[in-house]
């Protein structure tokens, strides 16, 4: 029988790594789980819902004691490690281009590390990509934030007293919280212009209603890489791009900002007199807070406002702040991708090291680190 244990997260983590819809499939599938008391309290899932899904509610040394899986939301430490199985699978999202030294810590007890943020972007790992699955939800919640700190009416209003104005929202990155901010903005009324480096963004700009705002030229149609991301731009784009933006920044009411590459510091896209430029009671929400932030007066974890009156609200973690439903779509990754490693027949462990899946998540195994993004990168 395998062994599944699920752990509480650090305080400033409300999400968990299992619901209890999850539970029950694991429990299905042959699977033992063992989750530690109170670890779902955050998201809403109460230790009676664990148990009632074929849980064992245990304390924390119970939990990880040999278990041959450990399931996480973020990085597991060196001591929750050595609690489980030599060579135990772990699995969560723990931020492989961080803190290089814990990272080599980790590794060096032995066990399975895969990090759920380098889950190849192809259709069959779709219900497994924990990026989207969070960004979406952060998406939806940053203009919901943002339409509350503005202080006005996103939609246009007509009545006997006269008519309101519509707001005007500005998207920046059109990924999956770029494209689910722009269908939030537009379901509340606002009008919505978006722009992204990637060419192919703007025929799903146009789709969702929205106006696609980008300088195109050649530049500009090479700007994708194959997996999807945006590549790093030339500075004479910039530049051209940086113009485009500045003239229309200052007139916009609300802006969301979402641009992210892996393992790479936030790409700056708001100056400081694009941001001085801004009416008073604009609003900007940096969904890049966590690697730096996409304006160059962002402070990560915190809501400002300039001088000039333009609030800057950067959250770490806003997915989290929606716990129930962010917890609820990462359990499910999680199930997804620990489906593909259960004999359902013999309900024993059994990876296939040759699959994408696993080759493109795996980043520790037997005391090194193994994938090619760090296998070469030093403390």
């Amino acid at each position: 029988m395998v062994t599944i244990a699920v752990t509480s997260e650090p305080a400033d983590e409300p999400r968990v790594a299992v619901s209890p819809d999850t539970v029950k499939k694991f429990t299905g599938l042959g699977a033992l789980v063992r989750i530690e008391q109170g670890a779902g309290l955050r998201s809403r899932f109460s230790d009676e819902a664990y148990r009632a899904a074929g849980a064992e509610v245990v304390g924390k040394s119970e939990a990880l004691a040999g278990a041959d899986i450990l399931l996480k939301v973020r990085r597991p430490s060196v001591d929750e490690i050595k609690a489980l199985k030599p060579g135990a699978i772990v699995a969560g999202m723990i931020d492989p281009y961080g803190d290089r030294a814990e990272l080599d810590a980790l590794s060096a007890t032995g066990a399975t590390l895969f990090s759920m943020e380098f889950m190849p972007r192809t259709t069959r790992a779709q219900s497994m990509d924990v990026l989207s699955s969070q960004a979406n939800l952060a998406g939806y919640k940053a203009v919901v934030d943002g339409a509350a700190m503005f202080g006005q009416a996103l939609p246009m209003m007509m009545t006997p007293a006269g008519t309101v104005p519509a707001a005007k929202a500005f998207i920046m990155g059109v990924g999956v919280a770029g494209l689910q901010a722009i269908a939030t903005a537009r379901r509340l009324g606002a009008q919505v212009t978006a722009t992204d480096v990637r060419p192919a963004t703007k025929e799903q700009v146009q789709s969702l209603g929205a106006k696609f705002i980008a300088v195109e030229d050649e530049e500009f149609k090479q700007a994708q890489t194959s997996g999807g991301y945006a590549k790093p731009m030339s500075a004479e784009y910039q530049a051209k791009q940086a113009e485009l933006v500045a003239n229309h920044i200052k007139n916009q009411d609300l802006v969301i900002t979402t641009a992210l590459i892996p393992g790479r510091p936030a790409p700056k896209l708001i100056s400081r007199a694009m941001i001085e430029s801004m009416k008073p009671g604009s609003v900007i929400v940096d969904l890049a807070a966590e690697r730096g932030g996409n304006t160059e007066m962002t402070e990560p974890g915190k809501i400002i406002e300039t001088a000039n009156g333009v609030k800057i609200f950067a959250p770490l973690n806003l997915a989290g702040t929606i716990a129930v439903n962010a917890s609820s779509l990462y359990a499910r990754n999680l199930l997804a991708f620990l489906e593909t490693m259960i004999d359902k027949k013999e309900k024993t462990l059994a990876v296939n090291w040759d699959d994408d899946l696993v080759k493109g998540t795996l980043v520790a195994k037997d005391g090194q680190i193994v994938h090619p993004n760090l296998a070469t990168k030093t403390a």
